[in-house]
Formats: C-alpha cells, sequence, structure tokens
C-alpha cells in the first residue's frame, strides 16, 4: 500500500503544469492520504488555466478543513463572533497551534487559498470587461491580414483581449499591483470589477490607483472611480462594494490569524515565502469636500504638466463640480485664460511644458511674454511678437488706464526687456527685423539709438564663446553713422571705454553684468560715443574670431576687461600659443604654425582703425617669445628650427632670447616628467627641446644635468620605500651630493665603477668642483670599506690624496675653505681606512696613516700617530721575526707571508724624522682612550658628509666613546693629565710639520 501511494507522489512531482487537468487533479492528489501534502502542492501548483486552477483550490481547502475539527472546540463562541472570543481559549487554541507546526501551516494554507479562490471568481469576471477600443485594436491585423486569404472558407472569429495579466499572475500579485495594471491599460471595466469585488482593500490607495491612469485617458472613462461630495455631509462619498465572501472564514479570524502570523517566520519550506509588498500612503477615511477639491486642482495641474490638454481638465472640473465638488467654478474660468497659450502659441515637438494654473496665475507681465514665444523659432519670432506679445501689451496697457495708472512705455520695456535676455540668435532675429532700411511700421524697434544701445547690451553682456557668426549679422543689422569727431570726442569714447571695461569687471556686489545692467550705462551715451563703441565692437568682434579659432574663446566683455591690463594679455596670449597646439586638432605642419603666428601678430598690432588689437599692450618682442614658447610647449622641436631658420619668418628672436625660451620650457618638460629615463615621454622632450637653439655652456650643463637625471633613474634610486625618486625631486635637492650616496648606499656594485660615479657627480653640476669629486672618492672608499673590499678602497684613497695634494700644491695659499675642507674629508677617509685592523696590508695602512698625518689639522695629528705608532710597532715586530726566519731558515708562517716588506713612504720618512728629534711618547698615545679621541674626531669631520660614514653594513665602524670607556674603566683624575700632556704633545708635532704655533 505504501508503494502504491509513493506511486501517486511520483506522478504528482512528475507532471507538469501544462499536463494537468481537472480530472487528473482530483484522481492523483485523491490518492494521498497526506492532507498537508496535498494542501502544500495545490498552494505550490499555479497554472493559467481557470478550471485546473479552480480544482486545485478545492481539492486544497478540503484536506484544509479537518483542521477546524481539531480546534473548532478551542474557538469560543460561535464562529466568526470574534468578539465574544473569552481570553482563555484564545491562549488554549495559541498553545495548540504553536505547538502542532503541521496544523498552524495548513491554517496559512486554507487562508491563502480562500484568497486565491477570490480571486480566480474575479479573474472570471475581468475577462468580460476588455475595452471596446483594445479589442477592435486587438483583431485588426489579423483580418487585414487574413481578408485576402483565399484559401479561408469563412471569416474567423475576433479572439477576446485577455486581461493584462496571466491567472497565475493576478493569483500571486498584490490586488493594487494588478488595479495599477488595469488602470495603466486602461481597462476601466476591469477596475471597475475590482473595485466592486475587493473594495474594501483598494478604498484607502483610491488616490493612488486614480495617478496611474494616464492623463491623457478621457475622464468619462473611469468616471465611476472620480471622488463625489455629498452635499449634505460635506465630504467624500464612499464607494461602494461587493465582496465575493460578506463574513471571514474561521481560519480568517483573528485568533487564528495572529497565530500564524507569529509562527511563519520559523517555516523553512519555500513555499511559503512571500515577498515584500510596497504600498503607497493609505487614505482609509473620507476626506473633506475641500480636500477633494484640492485633489481635483491637483489632477488639473498633473495633466496639464504632462499633457496640456485643456479639454481633458475642463471635463474633469466639469465631472466634480456636478457631483458636488465645490470651488471649481473659478477654476474652470481660469483654464479657459490659457486656451491662447496652449493652442496658438507655438509648441516643440519634443518638449512638453509644465504648465499649471497656479503658474499661470503667479506670472508676471515678463513671463507671460517670454511664455507665448518659448517655443519660437528666429525665424517665426517676429511674427510671434506681433500676432502674440503686442496685442497682449497693449492690452495690459489697457487695463493700466483703466486701473487709473497710465504707462505707455510699457510695452516698448516689456520688448526690451525680452530681447536682452533672449539667445544672441533670437536678438539676432528681432534686429533683422528692425533695420534701418525697413519701414517704420515693419521695425518691430522704431529707433536706431534705442536699437544701437539694446544691441551693444546684448553684445557685451553675452558669455557665448562659439556664436561670432550670430554677434557679427547683429553688428551687420546696426546703422552705420558716418559722425566726423575730433581728437576730444575720440578721447572721450576711449575714456568710456575704459569705464565699460571696468563697470564690467566682477565684484563682490556684482558678479556678472547682465545685458540689463549694461543698458543703463549706454542709455546716457550720445550719437557719437556710441558710433565710436561700434567702431571698437568691430575690432572685438574681429579678434574674438580669432581667438575662437585657434581654441581659446573669450566672451567679448573680455577685451573690454583687458583692454587696460597687461598682465590679463599675456595670460591669454599664453594660453593661445599653448592650447592652439594642444587642441584636439593639433597643428602639424609649418604653414599653420605661421598661420597662428600671422594671427597672434595682428591680435598684437593696430589695424586701419587704429584700434589696438587684443594684445596691444603687449611689446612686439614679448608676443614673438610667448609664441615660441607655446611652439616649444608641443614638442614640434623641427618645426621650431624651421621657423627659426626660414628666410620670410616674422619669429626675429636673439639668440640669448631663444636659449632662454628653449631652457625655460626644458625645464618645464623636465618638472612634469614621470620618470627620469631621457629616452622617451616628457624627458626626452625636456632633452631634445635643448637641441633647437645654438650649443652654449648653459645648454651643455642642462643637458648634462638630464642625463645624470637618467643615470639616477636607471640606479633605481628610491624616493620612499617602493616610490622611485622623481625628476622634480631630483631638481629640487639641495644637496646633490646625498644623490650619489643614495646610489652606493642602495646598490651593491655600484662603488667599483668609479668612472661612472664620478661622471654623474660631474652631470649633477660639479664639474669643476675638487671638494666634491673628493667627497665623492670619500664615499666610494667608504662603500668599498663597508663591504670589506680593502684593495678598492685602498685604490680609490691612494686617488682622493693625489687629487688633494695636487689642489694643495696648485693653491697659492692654504687659507682657501675648499682645500680645508677637501683635506678634512681626505685625512678622515685615510684615517679610517688605516686603523681597519681586517686590513691586512700594513704598508699600505702605513701609506695611508702617514698621508692622514700629513694632511689632517695640528689639533689631531696625536690622534693619527697613536694609530701610526702602534701600527709601526707590529711593523717592525714583523720584519724582526721575517729576519729570524731567514737566518734560522726556518718555513716562514701564514702571517709572515702576508706581511711584505714596506716600501720607504712618507710614513718612513716621517717616522726617521721623528727618531731623530728623540721626542718620547706620552701615556695617551699608549691608551685606548686615543682610539676614541679618533672617533671623536672622525665623527666632527663626517657629521658634514653628504653620506652615511660608518655603515651598520660592514665590521669597520669606528669604536664609539661609551665603549671606549667600558673597556678601559671609569675616567680618573689621572686621565685628565693624560689629557693635558696630549694637547702639549699635540702642539710640539704641530710645530715640527710647519703647523701655526697659534693653533
Amino acid at each position: 500500500m505504501a508503494s502504491s501511494s509513493s506511486n501517486y507522489y511520483t506522478r504528482w512531482t512528475g507532471l507538469v503544469d501544462d499536463e494537468l487537468t481537472p480530472n487528473n487533479v482530483e484522481e492523483i492528489l485523491g490518492h494521498i492520504s497526506d492532507d498537508f501534502w496535498v494542501a502544500a502542492a495545490c498552494f505550490d501548483r499555479l497554472v493559467d488555466s481557470v478550471d485546473v486552477q479552480r480544482t486545485l483550490l478545492q481539492v486544497g481547502i478540503a484536506r484544509t478543513q479537518p483542521v477546524y475539527e481539531r480546534v473548532n472546540h478551542f474557538l469560543p463562541g460561535p464562529l466568526h463572533h470574534n468578539n465574544n472570543d473569552s481570553d482563555q481559549s484564545l491562549h488554549a487554541l495559541s498553545e495548540y497551534l504553536q505547538s502542532n507546526s503541521v496544523d498552524v501551516q495548513l491554517c496559512y494554507i486554507r487562508i491563502m487559498l480562500l484568497q486565491r479562490m477570490d480571486r480566480l471568481h474575479t479573474f472570471e469576471e475581468l475577462r468580460k470587461e476588455a475595452p471596446e477600443d483594445l479589442e477592435e485594436d486587438s483583431g485588426s491585423e489579423e483580418d487585414a491580414e487574413w481578408e485576402d486569404d483565399p484559401w479561408a472558407e469563412e471569416p474567423s472569429a475576433r479572439p477576446s483581449r485577455s486581461p493584462p495579466f496571466t491567472l497565475s499572475e493576478f493569483l500571486t500579485t498584490d490586488v493594487l499591483h494588478s488595479a495599477y495594471k488595469l488602470a495603466l491599460e486602461r481597462w476601466f471595466g476591469g477596475l471597475r470589477v475590482l473595485f466592486d469585488r475587493h473594495g474594501k482593500y483598494l478604498w484607502p490607495f483610491r488616490y493612488a490607483v486614480l495617478d496611474q491612469i494616464p492623463d491623457y485617458a478621457p475622464p468619462s472613462d473611469y468616471h465611476f472611480l472620480l471622488p463625489s461630495c455629498n452635499t449634505l455631509t460635506n465630504m467624500e462619498q464612499p464607494l461602494n462594494s461587493n465582496e465575493w465572501r460578506p463574513e471571514p472564514d474561521w481560519s480568517e479570524t483573528t485568533a487564528v490569524m495572529s497565530v500564524v502570523e507569529s509562527c511563519q517566520g520559523h517555516w523553512d519550506s519555500d513555499i511559503f515565502y512571500q515577498p515584500t509588498v510596497l504600498k503607497p500612503h493609505s487614505q482609509h477615511d473620507s476626506l473633506t469636500a475641500e480636500q477633494v477639491s484640492a485633489w481635483y486642482k491637483s489632477r488639473v495641474e498633473v495633466i496639464m504638466s504632462s499633457t496640456g490638454m485643456v479639454d481633458t481638465v475642463l471635463t474633469i472640473v466639469q465631472h466634480g463640480a456636478s457631483h458636488g465638488v465645490p470651488l471649481l467654478d473659478e477654476l474652470g474660468e481660469e483654464l479657459s485664460l490659457l486656451s491662447r497659450l496652449v493652442y496658438d502659441a507655438p509648441r516643440s515637438d519634443s518638449a512638453e511644458d509644465d504648465w499649471t494654473l497656479a503658474r499661470w496665475r503667479e506670472m508676471d507681465p515678463p513671463a507671460v511674454v517670454r511664455a507665448y514665444l518659448r517655443h519660437s523659432s528666429p525665424s517665426s519670432l517676429p511674427g510671434d511678437i506681433s500676432r502674440l506679445v503686442m496685442p497682449y501689451l497693449f492690452v495690459l496697457e489697457s487695463r493700466a488706464e483703466r486701473a487709473g495708472n497710465p504707462d505707455p512705455s510699457l510695452p516698448q520695456r516689456l520688448l526690451h526687456d525680452y530681447i536682452l535676455s533672449a539667445p544672441l540668435e533670437m536678438a539676432a532675429a528681432i534686429f533683422e527685423a528692425s533695420k534701418p532700411t525697413l519701414s517704420s511700421a515693419q521695425r518691430l524697434i522704431k529707433e536706431d539709438v534705442v536699437m544701437v544701445r539694446l544691441a551693444l547690451s546684448c553684445l557685451y553682456g553675452s558669455d557665448s564663446l562659439n556664436d561670432w557668426s550670430t554677434m557679427s549679422h547683429i553688428f551687420e543689422c546696426l546703422p552705420a553713422w558716418d559722425i566726423p569727431g575730433d581728437d576730444s570726442e575720440e578721447d572721450a569714447a576711449d575714456t568710456t571705454i575704459a569705464s565699460l571695461g571696468a563697470f564690467v569687471t566682477p565684484s563682490t556686489t556684482r558678479p556678472r553684468c547682465t545685458p540689463a545692467d549694461l543698458l543703463i550705462f549706454f542709455e546716457p551715451l550720445p550719437i557719437s560715443s556710441l558710433s565710436r563703441t561700434l567702431d571698437i565692437l568691430d575690432v572685438h568682434l574681429e579678434s574674438g574670431e580669432i581667438l575662437s579659432r585657434w581654441n581659446v574663446p573669450a566672451p567679448l566683455r573680455w577685451f573690454l576687461q583687458s583692454n587696460n591690463d597687461a598682465a590679463e594679455q599675456r595670460a591669454w596670449a599664453n594660453r593661445l600659443s599653448r592650447r592652439a597646439g594642444g587642441s584636439e586638432d593639433q597643428l602639424n605642419t609649418l604653414e599653420d604654425w605661421e598661420w597662428l603666428l600671422e594671427d597672434m601678430l595682428k591680435l598684437n598690432g593696430r589695424g586701419d582703425s587704429k584700434l589696438q588689437g587684443a594684445f596691444g599692450l603687449l611689446p612686439r618682442d614679448e608676443t614673438l617669445r610667448i609664441y615660441f614658447g607655446g611652439l616649444l610647449s608641443t614638442g614640434k622641436f623641427d618645426i621650431a628650427k624651421q621657423i627659426l631658420h626660414s628666410r620670410k619668418t616674422q619669429l626675429v628672436l636673439d639668440s640669448q632670447a631663444i636659449e632662454d625660451i628653449c631652457l625655460s620650457s626644458s625645464r618645464e618638460f623636465y618638472d612634469n616628467a614621470n620618470s627620469g629615463n631621457y629616452n622617451f615621454g616628457d624627458m626626452k622632450l625636456a632633452y631634445d627641446c635643448l637641441d633647437v637653439p645654438t650649443p652654449s655652456d648653459r645648454i651643455t650643463k642642462e643637458k648634462e644635468f638630464i642625463e645624470a637625471t637618467s643615470r639616477l633613474s636607471s640606479f633605481n634610486v628610491m624616493s620612499r620605500p617602493g616610490i622611485p625618486i622623481s625628476p622634480i625631486e631630483i631638481r629640487l635637492t639641495k644637496d646633490r651630493l646625498s644623490l650619489v650616496s643614495r646610489v652606493l648606499s642602495t646598490n651593491n656594485e655600484a662603488y667599483k665603477h668609479t668612472e661612472v660615479i664620478l661622471d654623474l657627480v660631474y652631470k649633477l653640476g660639479f664639474r669643476d668642483d675638487i671638494v666634491a669629486e673628493v667627497k665623492t672618492l670619500a664615499m666610494l672608499a667608504d662603500t668599498a670599506l663597508q663591504v670589506e673590499d680593502f684593495a678598492r678602497a685602498y685604490e680609490t684613497s691612494r686617488r682622493m690624496v693625489d687629487t688633494v695634494l695636487n689642489l694643495r700644491m696648485s693653491s697659492m695659499g692654504m687659507d682657501d675653505p675648499k682645500i680645508a675642507e677637501a683635506s678634512e674629508v681626505c685625512w678622515v677617509a685615510c684615517f679610517q681606512l688605516g686603523r681597519q685592523p681586517e686590513f691586512d696590508r700594513i704598508d699600505q695602512k702605513l701609506s695611508l696613516l702617514g698621508r692622514a698625518i700629513e694632511i689632517c689639522p695640528p689639533d689631531r695629528l696625536h690622534d693619527v700617530l697613536t694609530t701610526w705608532r702602534r701600527l709601526e710597532k707590529e711593523d717592525i715586530e714583523a720584519r724582526e721575526e721575517r729576519l729570524l726566519v731567514r737566518r734560522s731558515g726556518t718555513v716562514e708562517s701564514d702571517h709572515q707571508k702576508r706581511t711584505k716588506r714596506l716600501p720607504e713612504s712618507a710614513a718612513d720618512s716621517l717616522q726617521a724624522r721623528l727618531r731623530n728629534f728623540h721626542m718620547p711618547s706620552p701615556p695617551l698615545l699608549n691608551t685606548p682612550d686615543a682610539a676614541a679621541l679618533a672617533s671623536k674626531t672622525f665623527r666632527s669631520v663626517t657629521a658634514n658628509f653628504p653620506f652615511s660614514v660608518g655603515s651598520h653594513r660592514g665590521r669597520s665602524q669606528l669604536s664609539q666613546p661609551g665603549e671606549q670607556r667600558s673597556n678601559s674603566g671609569s675616567r680618573g683624575p689621572e686621565d685628565d693629565v693624560s689629557i693635558q700632556a696630549s694637547r702639549v704633545f699635540s702642539k710640539g708635532i704641530g710645530w715640527l710639520i710647519g703647523a701655526d704655533d697659534d693653533n
């Protein structure tokens, strides 16, 4: 039996929706005894067949009925009378359902199936309410297709139009959303059914549904939904509804519903998931008559703003007024005032006017004039003004006279206000219709002087950057006055232009000078000043066209503002020279750049009218410099060379100016470069730019600096961890030797390439700087010392010593601070390498220490000599040991193999001289404090090094004073005696080698 039942489960799950029929639904589900499974299966299945869906709902509802038998005794009082339920029964019912998950889910399924059954009945009625016009539309194409069918035996029946949703969609979608869709699709018959059968649910959202109706729909089609008022109660009349089930089912009682809602969130099955439905603001209570009247007014505004259909809103207003809605009579009268504006004025096909009645009432006369001409074209504007605006203006004048406030200038004033605020192309159409060649009756602007003042105000008050042809057209419409004038009148006109330039300049009180403000300025000017202003306007228009042609347009008032401002003219000339070549349509030929030069010189000079151009305050030479700098900024160096060497060129600059411009442009490229490699990008432009001028020391120095920058980039010097140093950082580095130090500290093999590093130093600007060379050699020696490459450190130190000795020998005096600085670096580096215990070449160490004794200042002699004497003693002992070995014939030890006979050096000669002098060594030289003093001396010298001496990478750091004290114990009183003795000894040694006794 269980196997037979499982077969029905399998049959049900294997059936697709299209295979379901009323018979197999009843047959299969009737053999399954699990009520919950059957009810859930009926709830889960949604089909578009009315008969099959009805069977599913009936079977599912029947399977949920046994729950009633189990909870009936918990329901207090007669069924459906919840107001008599006792708290005890409700508590018992709640406990039972909460402890029986299956029954509470069956209750939920029964509620949902009952609601679906109601909607199924509604759907059947909806199908009968297809709009007649839509039915005709639905069959028109099919009828046309089959009219000429020769094989048709009889005319085909026209199919009925289905609702705008399927049955399954209607059953699962919120009723409000279905009402929305019916309203949008203009299924007003179906909408009436929906409100009739589900009115209690839809009543709070009636106005939201009305808002979904298309604004163009005739109100007579949905008049049943339009609100009406009861004149006795002065309130909104409620809609009548006819629900399918006047009384709720037992599962829809408050007690059962509350338990179902509390348990619903704990169910795991996906079939119980109900999406969240967003609902608009609800209005459960009836509105007052005044509120209904306000809704009608807002509805009128909405329709007017979207469609402008005055006849439609009039129908709505008439319906409301006939159904008891007050305060609509005046609204109907106001709507008639819009008919001329709506139907007679030009309208746009692509845009909709957002007209509202409130806006019409609030509009002042200038706004009405603009409304009449809003969609006028330049060709129709003069006619629209004569046909629409002028009659309206005359009516305003008549009203003012009837009101006792005559204003004869009102029509002209309102027309002038419109001209000043209109776009240039519209103003040009008005000036075209007001040309002096027309008769006075045909002209919109009757007087020439008024026309000129309006035109000047419109042109100089415009922000346009590209309407130069329109501006020129306006200028051509103006009268040509031939007024002879003397110098005083021209000076007065020029003063007027200067004042006008200050007038149009933005300020805190007036950020922008409008055409209306300019008209106030031009009003008092006489004809002579206006004539001179027209001549200046002609020059400004020509200059504006030139700037626009090269992609650096300026508003016309800029020429007034910059008339006496050389800095502003210079700034705009720079923009012209740079943007003209850097625009999308770049200047790629020599002819293009020659054309630009010709235009810049035209803007720089004076024309036939003797009026200065846009760059008239700049010297010609400065204009040429600006032009050449702009040419170089584009990177077209070949064109720059051609222009410089062309015989017919107007670019005449001396070689020094060309060199200055090229250096400035090169440094600009350099500073903007992202990479220091001079083989590509801005750095390549910076390098190639220096090939344009004639070679010179400045050019060579700058090129070498670029090469040094590229070399530094190849060493991967970092500005910060992970970020390579940028070219601008290299240029702004005050101590450029620090860059060499960073190269040596970040590249392990760089110290081996002495010539490369020195060449880098030379190109960084230290080509003739011996001190920089000595410091670099000291850095190289120190770096080799840190990695214990003593051979290379020794060779570098010898080169450094030779350089310093040559410098000292070639100098006339010894007081040169550069010689002192180089000597200080040299002896410290020699002392540092000569005292390294890991360095096993005693002869080389003695040689370095001897050079340190020779070069160091007198007050440091005893510090170096301490180390030198100790090393000498070791050397003597080694020589004696080798002598004994040779005499005894024994085999050399490993230490003896490493120790070679020392050649005679400067240190040997100094040793001989010291022995002949027979000066006993003070105790200081045999104490560890001597090393501490040497360390102190080394630190004081190397504090000025641009690199780190005594790096932590090697083992050759100088001993710290603290370390020496820890080895030798605390310093006692006898140490002070040693210090005094060392000072005396130092002074004596200084005298010995020729130092100044005062030191």
